[in-house]
């Protein structure tokens, strides 16, 4: 499995235009750049893909040509923008699915016309198991406020797991228990928040972001031949040099933009 990182950053990414914080102005000085968090795995399904992913995927030398699935946790649009079905629609009616919670589906639909058939959708609940794009995909509980349900995901090929977890606070214990005798070889987890603790518990911060990674360790998720990648990076956390500091001291590490994983 390859996953490449196409965002790591939160909605608003990194930097923020808003905002002079250090950790803004730290991205500024080093010409870096996060958009929001999504990812690609061997070019065939695209998870969370807002409205920067495509234009990431041109920028790294990519396409989206072999493109067979989407996949959405949740209907906000750093995680789905759905104008990315109607610019694949004037160029291919190749076959693609879109999986995601009702809101996702309901919202995506309407922008398509409506004798397209090349996308078909899928309705995906909380503990449901299914196939997309030759991967095995488990649906997991997130706890987020979202229009309807979030969803984390277990994504597996036959030679590697990964689990894509944002956004979400700490774990429901439904997602635990479906975790549960499962080995991950890469964990993508949101780490929203920093060191701030003062913005609701529906994102992690970094005290809990190294706590499920601890839970992880205990209850077997990750070994020591797991990664760990902090994801969904606001700009609450500290400066680059940092927080790598920080999340080293969890066993996490934090990647650019643009980085290729190989399972």
């Amino acid at each position: 499995m390859d996953v490449l990182l196409l965002g790591t950053g939160a909605a608003d990414g990194i930097p923020n235009p808003f905002c002079r914080c250090a950790t803004c102005d730290d991205h500024r000085a080093r010409g870096e750049l996060r958009t929001p968090t999504s990812v690609l795995l061997d070019g065939r399904l695209l998870i969370d893909p807002g409205p920067e992913a495509p234009r990431q995927v041109s920028r790294l030398g990519r396409d989206l040509v072999g493109l067979e699935a989407v996949l959405a946790g949740h209907a906000h649009d750093d995680h789905l923008d759905p104008a990315i079905l109607l610019h694949r629609s004037w160029v291919t009616s190749a076959p693609l699915r879109l999986a995601g919670p009702k809101p996702v589906v309901d919202w995506s639909r309407q922008w398509l016309d409506g004798d397209q058939t090349a996308v078909t959708f899928t309705t995906v609940t909380a503990g449901e198991e299914f196939e997309l794009a030759g991967y095995r995909v488990t649906a997991l509980e997130a706890n987020h406020e979202a229009f309807g349900e979030a969803l984390c995901y277990l994504v597996e090929d036959g030679d590697a797991t990964l689990l894509y977890a944002t956004d979400t606070g700490p774990l429901p214990e439904t997602t635990w228990d479906v975790l549960a005798g499962r080995r991950v070889d890469l964990v993508l987890m949101e780490e929203t928040f920093g060191p701030c603790t003062t913005k609701g518990g529906r994102h992690l911060h970094l005290a809990t972001f190294a706590a499920t990674v601890e839970r992880f360790r205990a209850e077997g998720v990750v070994d020591e031949r797991s990664r760990v990648v902090a994801v969904h990076l606001a700009h609450d956390n500290p400066p680059l040099d940092d927080l790598a500091a920080e999340l080293a001291r969890c066993g996490a590490e934090v990647l650019a933009d643009g980085t290729l994983i190989a399972l």
